[in-house]
């Protein structure tokens, strides 16, 4: 009887530690392939956050949050970089380097994704939504944007008839 305790016991416990292995760890601390191949973030690499030259460490883990924040939020209007309801608006470097107010560094995608302006900017725009603080924090939307510019710089494909993804 206290062999089979014993045993019960050892497998109630090693249950709870595989558990706590498996689960305590966020899903998103994983590199994405995508990010690793397509995005060659194996490393940290530097983003633009301003206009003035400053730049932000964006990690493999970073990008590959910010890809799955975009899965989860916007590849349904915006697969492979494309705009689903404006194709002539898509998200290649070319694009939002040309919007107004440009959208090609992370501070200015943070600021269009907490209030999001037609491509001219001259009203809001009727197809994203906002994205506030109480939806996504600071971090989490600067992981997203660091992907989207990240993509759009060396993405084969990104915003075009021509993306390569997995």
């Amino acid at each position: 009887m206290r062999q089979r305790f014993l045993g019960i016991l050892l497998l109630v416990l090693t249950g709870i530690i595989c558990w706590q292995m498996v689960f305590s760890q966020p899903v998103w601390a994983a590199i994405d392939s995508y990010v690793a191949r397509y995005l060659k973030a194996t490393e940290p690499v530097p983003l633009e956050v301003d206009f003035q030259g400053r730049t932000q460490l964006f990690s493999a883990e970073d990008l590959s949050e910010g890809k799955q924040l975009f899965e989860r939020n916007c590849l349904s209007c915006h697969v492979g970089g494309t705009t689903l309801p404006d194709p002539t608006v898509p998200l290649s470097l070319a694009a939002l380097k040309g919007a107004t107010p440009r959208r090609d560094t992370i501070g200015s995608l943070v600021a269009y994704l907490r209030q999001p302006m037609t491509y001219d900017g001259s009203e809001e725009t009727p197809w994203c939504r906002r994205v506030p603080e109480t939806w996504l924090s600071q971090k989490q939307i600067e992981n997203l944007a660091g992907f989207v510019l990240r993509a759009a710089q060396v993405a084969p494909g990104w915003g075009t008839e021509n993306f390569q993804g997995d």
